[in-house]
């Protein structure tokens, strides 16, 4: 590290910090040459993430528009804020450990359905909708039957057998 004050590489850490979110590191040096001390802030670069698009173009990685998506899927169901956030994560962090740091949007679809698909069922479908680009009734047939492959979408479809409401 240069010494703002006369540019000499020649400085000695005193003292360092680490800040509360980890992030960040405060160095306080002095410069071995003219005994100018100053403080430095660290942090490692982010590379950002890119999304690979069906036609093959690439943007980066947008959070909000993920959490959008799932939103629009979740609305009135019992998903929580907190829980569509927990899979956003899930998929940011799938996205940045991959040596290439880029990510296909189909990757994104299925990383998403896949949590879905044990969270809630309709929204799993709303999403897989969209995602797929249903196009007609039996879109949404073949997907309900893939997805009675799931035990808790049996047990749903058990109940709703043995209710009221069917009979």
């Amino acid at each position: 590290m240069k010494c703002r004050q006369c540019k000499s590489e020649e400085t000695k850490v005193l003292e360092s910090r680490e800040s509360k979110d980890g992030l960040t590191v405060r160095r306080r040096r002095e410069c071995q040459h003219c005994s100018y001390r100053f403080t430095t802030f660290e942090r490692s670069e982010e590379l950002p993430v890119y999304v690979v698009k069906r036609d093959g173009s690439r943007e980066p990685f947008d959070r909000q528009k993920l959490l959008r998506s799932m939103s629009v899927a979740c609305q009135k169901r019992a998903v929580s804020a907190k829980e569509l956030e927990g899979i956003a994560d899930y998929v940011e962090l799938t996205a940045s450990q991959r040596d290439d740091r880029e990510i296909t949007s189909q990757a994104i679809g299925e990383l998403v359905l896949d949590v879905l698909r044990h969270l809630d069922p309709v929204a799993y479908v709303r999403f897989a909708s969209v995602y797929r680009a249903f196009s007609d009734p039996e879109d949404f047939v073949r997907e309900l039957q893939r997805l009675a492959q799931n035990s808790r979408f049996n047990k749903f479809q058990g109940d709703l057998e043995n209710s009221d409401v069917v009979q």
